[in-house]
């Protein structure tokens, strides 16, 4: 009982100062004075409910999931005819109604077409996901399956989370809350922003970069009607293009996309004009140059989000994957550009159906209100525990001081965030941190009354105390842990202080307090004790 040599003791001293020097940045934040620059300054964020902020709910269009899939396989099918030996020839090539239909020229090619597209309807593991019909003979319709619907939805909805994620983060806010709602909606929570627009602004752009050769004989009078030639689309220019209300005809097939980007950076060039450079990884930019030198001297577009930014003429192979996109960009819309690009396309229009702005009173009056109801709890436990136990009640009063600091500690390496739960976690925590010395000083109580000498007693009175205290918090972490897992925003946060309070109230009533009164004893050596 008596034996703390001296390595464990600087171990223990050492853990608990090192954790408790950690909270004070936020400990001095509280007081709204200024940490040093020149400092550390690990931060236990505050969550929406606590410093204000921006919430927005995002909605996609299951129909747009859906006509992808049917452009993807269109592409496919183009593929696959040509690829057929000898090639099957196809035409009035349709992709209305949520399906895919086409024409096979010869009907004694329709078998054979029936063969090179079954490998197509599969997905993985063999799981049918589109129908095959012909219809008047040589009319082949391809209908996806509403289970393979289904899951194309939740893989474009997992994807725009993370696509988001990368661009919140990429301003440098921290712990945004960025949660699905639903089969096609997902919830923004970005704290300590006021102002939704730069947030909408970001998210709202799917960032879909495609480069697309131009056909330069199209009639004028067809592309003010909207009017595309086979294979073609109309293309409408940006509106801060220099070319705003003018359209171009672009080849549906045979450009390349930005799938393959691996950096986008916003820059100035020669001209001093703000620009975003990109480059492609190799695959991409093997395509890039095959496509720059297979078409120079001709027009190709560069199209984000459904519109022409710019349209240069192809000057020579354009090698290594590196190019810029130019466009009357100012320095924070390329800044703008680039994170998007850099973050990935949405997979998914993504429209915001409901937005708020949440204001900092309400959270400063929680903390305000939470911090009373710590101290308040605070001082009755206190007074409780030395009018009880007298010394072993101020080693279990310094022990709840130093589990506050060493949770806050623990927040603020970790860089966790403190929603309004987590003050209430914070409360709970004063509460049942006693509730370890609670038991070990009666236990040391009872061993007295049985005869027991003084260090016999506090020997037994800590290790038999121990192995309650031991199994009680390994179910309250089973639960906090389950909490965690399967809670969302206030409960996650609530079940992160829960979990931490566990490990440091067992370290500092038992460990530390043990520490100190095999101090007290070894110097003391008293005869008798005051419980």
């Amino acid at each position: 009982m008596l034996d703390f040599p001296l390595w464990k003791r600087g171990w223990f001293w050492g853990l608990t100062l090192a954790l408790s020097i950690l909270a004070l940045p936020s400990l001095v934040s509280l007081t709204n004075a200024r940490w040093p620059a020149s400092l550390p300054s690990p931060m236990v964020n505050l969550g929406l409910d606590l410093a204000g902020g921006s919430h927005i709910l995002l909605e996609a269009d299951p129909a747009q999931v859906t006509a992808q899939r049917i452009r993807n396989m269109e592409e496919a099918v183009r593929s696959a005819m040509r690829r057929a030996d000898p090639p099957i020839r196809i035409g009035d090539v349709s992709a209305a109604e949520g399906r895919l239909s086409f024409m096979v020229e010869s009907v004694a090619d329709i078998d054979r077409a029936r063969s090179v597209l079954e490998p197509l309807l599969n997905g993985e593991g063999l799981t049918r996901e589109w129908n095959l019909s012909v219809e008047d003979e040589t009319r082949i319709v391809l209908t996806p399956t509403q289970a393979a619907l289904d899951q194309a939805l939740n893989a474009a909805m997992d994807s725009s989370q993370d696509v988001i994620d990368r661009r919140i983060n990429a301003l440098g806010t921290r712990e945004p809350t960025i949660i699905r709602q639903g089969d096609n909606r997902i919830v923004v929570q970005v704290p300590g922003l006021e102002d939704p627009e730069q947030v909408k602004e970001l998210i709202g752009r799917t960032a879909k970069l495609e480069f697309k050769l131009v056909n330069e004989n199209a009639l004028p009078s067809d592309l003010a009607q909207g009017i595309a030639p086979p294979g073609q689309q109309i293309v409408p220019y940006a509106a801060d293009s220099g070319f705003a209300g003018q359209s171009l005809a672009v080849y549906r097939l045979g450009g390349i996309d930005g799938s393959t980007l691996i950096r986008a950076q916003a820059s100035r060039n020669q001209e001093n004009q703000d620009v975003v450079v990109i480059q492609f990884d190799q695959q991409g930019g093997n395509r890039f140059a095959k496509l720059t030198s297979e078409n120079v001297g001709k027009q190709f577009a560069i199209i984000l989000d459904g519109e022409v930014i710019s349209a240069p003429v192809i000057q020579d192979q354009i090698l290594g994957g590196v190019s810029e996109i130019s466009g009357n960009f100012s320095p924070e819309t390329a800044q703008q550009l680039a994170i998007s690009l850099q973050s990935g396309a949405l997979p998914v229009d993504l429209k915001v159906v409901e937005e708020r702005t949440v204001g900092p009173d309400l959270g400063a009056e929680s903390i305000r209100l939470g911090v009373i109801a710590m101290i308040v709890g605070s001082v009755a436990v206190v007074v409780l525990m030395v009018v009880t136990y007298g010394r072993f009640g101020i080693y279990a009063t310094i022990a709840l001081i130093l589990n506050v600091l060493m949770i806050l500690g623990i927040m603020a390496a970790m860089n966790t965030t403190l929603t309004l739960p987590g003050i209430a976690g914070f409360v709970l925590t004063i509460g049942a941190a006693v509730d370890a010395n609670v038991l070990i000083n009666e236990r040391i109580r009872e061993e007295r009354k049985r005869g027991r000498r003084v260090v016999a007693a506090v020997e037994n009175g800590y290790k038999e105390a121990s192995r309650a205290i031991f199994d009680a918090n390994i179910t309250n972490f089973i639960a906090g842990v389950l909490l965690f897992m399967f809670g969302t925003g206030p409960v996650r946060g609530f079940a992160v202080v829960l979990v931490i309070g566990l490990f440091t109230s067992v370290f500092t009533a038992v460990s530390l307090t043990r520490m100190w009164v095999a101090g007290w004893l070894r110097k003391a050596r008293p005869q008798d004790i005051n419980l």
